[in-house]
């Protein structure tokens, strides 16, 4: 094998990669393995593919590199034989209510071209069948050439609702959460978080603007009055000789929170949303997003609305049936699209199902559509789990496509835990041996038969079976869920049992997070732990997102009678000369930003007299280096035991994070930590009923058992654990097993089996019992 046939990696540091050399065999299939938090994604993303990309980026001009993000060379001696890489991760796609399925994958702009040439009647380009485009008439004097004054008109027409704004649902307000109508302003009339009598900005605004009485019950406002307190457009007011604006308190929340994403909103704020916002569907386009015109248009009796809200299978069919030779070539490329979806088996989502609504598997396939009939080869395509969010029976068909891309003449590499995917590949690269400062080199480097003659961690656990509990536990009552007919489920009754164990499981679009999501009971007592991203930024760390750097501040300032805020890096404790960030950012336009470690405070983030306090013979900068395992007995016993802090850390070591630094930034996890970081900030939640969402996503095969442990741990404290899962080591784990199914979309959204995972087994009636008799141990 010539130097030509192989990516070489020397001295790859990025992370905690620790000097790792490798040689990756192209036009081959390489999975890498290893615990979470071992150095994969380091390895793979953070080095390989990031190099082929800065490369390419560096072939543009210095003009068009300014424009594009600017990305610095990984920490690496040598790396050769790179081609051009496609990434195709787990990131969930954009939550703009605007962004669909349709919209990601092109096949909406086909399927508008498509109506604009053939649709009856007639009503105009793409654009009047997009429902991100508004119509718009304007007309007006502009001046041409010397003087001479032409008066013009412009029209656009587009396919946007005006009522819903394309967004297909509308808002509306319980207006007995904004205020109570028996006060007046004065007596804090509002509700909303943050709107006390004494904000200036807010409140105050209202009482001095003249437009309201202070002192004046809300329920005794005229009309006039009312519509100057809740609608009123913004104009420029002067109170206590202050300018401000003032405006209607329903566009002002609009503004102020809503147009926000939820997740990033304070829990207070959150949870005000939730009570006072309703979202209704638009009673004017029926949450087709699109204006009545658009609607009108049909080709063979169907509107571009109808063809969106198809399952994409069926959409597929009625394609077919559209023969029109001089839209050939356009009916060509949308089949293409639309069966790829059905070829990834994607086939029961619809067009029109928002973006932000699937799980990070489902997010990962959609953005394969593209390169599925790609025509180019030598290719490196580079995946992150991409068996994530698929049902065992869905594994086989997700490894043909990956052995499709490698034959086309292309280099795929994947990161992956799944050992069906493993198993397939050409060469296998295993991490380790730990996490974090633990990990970082090359365990093993070979075939599949060499891995599971290694004796590492993966190749002793390659082969691992599960057996089924010889008893399970009785269930304390039932969750009972009553005619949910929410996206594909019909018409569904179950009894979720309460105190034990619970999996629901079924193929990828059975409607299993349909039923957990958007079934549940008003009122059920659940805490939601699902695939959300981590939102934070390069400050952040576990010790600020999961709020143990408050009882550390609070212990540091009592021990040595000074403010907790000194003990922020974020706050007044910040060394002046980096502001807390512990690096100074050179900004060099279309170069990369070059990161220095500030001198003033040595990268410790804090200013000099800072760090001379002290809690049990450390400073703060110290105690943030720490390791979770260390920091957790130092905060047990001494002279710094902290209670509050040690219990947040037990939460974090229980959920197998021992190993992670209390001030590592969020942005050098992996994707397994991330999820399991969340999970640790929910244990403290109050909630009986834990709803977890495929809690194994980025966990070895080692740490399965780990988690299994923590979910019997929470179900022996009392709890009941409802997990959506497809791993068939956790099935068998279970005290009882829905499955829904049989098929995805309109063939699924029933429930085929209830009872034991014995029982499924003994059935094998489903496909989920067909594949857990097949995986279990003899």
């Amino acid at each position: 094998m010539s130097s030509h046939d192989l990516i070489r990696v020397l001295g790859a540091r990025e992370n905690n990669l620790k000097d790792v050399s490798i040689e990756i065999p192209k036009r081959g299939l390489t999975v890498f393995t290893g615990v979470s938090g071992s150095g994969k994604s380091s390895l793979v993303f953070g080095t390989i593919a990031a190099e082929s990309q800065r490369l390419i980026n560096e072939t543009y001009s210095a003009f068009l590199q300014g424009f594009m993000p600017a990305q610095a060379r990984p920490e690496v001696d040598v790396l050769e034989g790179l081609t051009t890489a496609i990434i195709v991760d787990q990131e969930r796609m954009g939550a703009d209510p605007r962004s669909t399925v349709g919209t990601a994958t092109d096949a909406n702009a086909m399927l508008r071209i498509l109506f604009s040439r053939l649709g009856k009647p007639h009503v105009g380009s793409p654009n009047a069948f997009s429902f991100n485009t508004a119509s718009v008439r304007a007309s007006g004097v502009i001046t041409v050439g010397e003087g001479k004054t032409v008066r013009q008109t412009f029209t656009r027409t587009g396919g946007m609702c005006p009522r819903c704004e394309g967004r297909g649902s509308v808002t509306d307000f319980d207006l007995t959460q904004l205020f109570d109508d028996s006060k007046s302003l004065a007596q804090g009339a509002i509700l909303i978080p943050g709107y006390t009598v004494n904000s200036f900005f807010t409140v105050q605004v209202y009482m001095g603007s003249g437009h309201l009485d202070p002192d004046k019950p809300i329920r005794e406002y005229t009309k006039a009055e009312m519509r100057d307190f809740l609608h009123h457009e913004p104009v420029r007011v002067k109170v206590n000789g202050v300018n401000v604006t003032y405006e209607g308190l329903i566009p002002k929340i609009g503004k102020s929170i809503l147009s926000k994403d939820r997740e990033s909103l304070q829990p207070q704020v959150r949870d005000f949303v939730d009570r006072a916002v309703i979202f209704t569907t638009c009673p004017d386009c029926g949450g087709s997003r699109l204006s009545e015109a658009a609607r009108s248009s049909k080709i063979n009796g169907i509107s571009i609305a109808d063809a969106c809200a198809m399952q994409i299978s069926d959409l597929a069919e009625w394609i077919r049936g559209v023969d029109e030779p001089s839209v050939a070539p356009l009916l060509a490329a949308l089949r293409q699209i639309l069966d790829s979806f059905a070829t990834i088996g994607l086939g029961y989502l619809s067009l029109d199902r928002p973006s932000g609504t699937l799980s990070g598997g489902e997010a990962q396939r959609v953005k394969m559509i593209r390169h599925l009939g790609s025509s180019l080869t030598d290719i490196t395509y580079v995946f992150d789990e991409p068996t994530a969010g698929l049902h065992p029976h869905d594994i086989a068909r997700m490894n043909d496509l990956l052995l499709q891309l490698r034959d086309k003449g292309n280099t795929v590499l994947v990161v992956e835990h799944e050992p069906e995917t493993i198993e397939i590949a050409d060469h296998v690269v295993d991490l380790g041996p730990g996490a974090g400062a633990a990990g970082g080199a090359v365990c093993f480097e070979g075939t599949v038969e060499g891995l599971r003659a290694s004796g590492t961690l993966t190749g002793r656990h390659l082969g691992d079976r599960a057996a089924l509990k010889e008893t399970v536990r009785p269930a304390a009552g039932a969750l009972e869920i009553r005619g949910a007919t929410t996206h594909n489920l019909r018409d569904v009754n179950v009894d979720i049992p309460l105190g034990v164990l619970v999996v629901i499981t079924g193929v990828a679009g059975s409607g299993k997070s349909s039923l957990v999501h958007g079934s549940m009971p008003a009122g059920a007592d659940v805490v939601l732990v699902g695939q959300g991203a981590i939102r934070g930024s390069r400050r952040s760390n576990p010790a600020t997102y999961t709020g143990l750097l408050d009882p550390i501040r609070k212990a540091f300032a009592k021990a040595n009678g000074v403010k907790p805020a000194l003990f922020s890096a974020n706050s007044e404790g910040a060394c002046p000369n980096c502001n807390g960030a512990g690096v100074i950012y050179t900004d060099l336009a279309m170069m990369a930003s070059v990161a220095t470690i500030c001198e003033e405070c040595e990268g410790k983030r804090f200013e000099a007299s800072v760090l001379e306090y002290h809690l049990g013979g450390r400073d703060i900068s110290e105690v943030l280096a720490m390791p979770v395992t260390q920091a957790q007995e130092f905060f047990g016993t001494g002279e710094a035991r902290t209670p509050a802090a040690h219990a947040i850390l037990g939460r974090l070591a229980d959920v197998g994070l021992g190993y992670l630094t209390l001030g590592q930034p969020l942005t050098t996890l992996s994707g397994g930590e991330r999820q399991r970081l969340k999970l640790a900030t929910h244990l403290a939640d109050k909630g009986g009923i834990y709803v977890l969402d495929e809690p194994t996503t980025g966990l070895h095969l080692a740490d399965v058992e780990h988690l299994l442990g923590l979910l019997d741990r929470l179900v022996d404290s009392g709890k009941s654990v409802i997990v959506v899962e497809h791993h068939l080591a956790v099935m068998a784990h279970a005290d009882w097993i829905i499955d829904l199914g049989p098929g995805a979309g309109h063939d699924g959204g029933r429930i085929v089996f209830e009872g034991t995972p014995a029982d499924l087994v003994a059935a094998r009636s489903t496909l989920t019992g067909e594949h857990l008799a097949a995986y279990i141990s003899p």
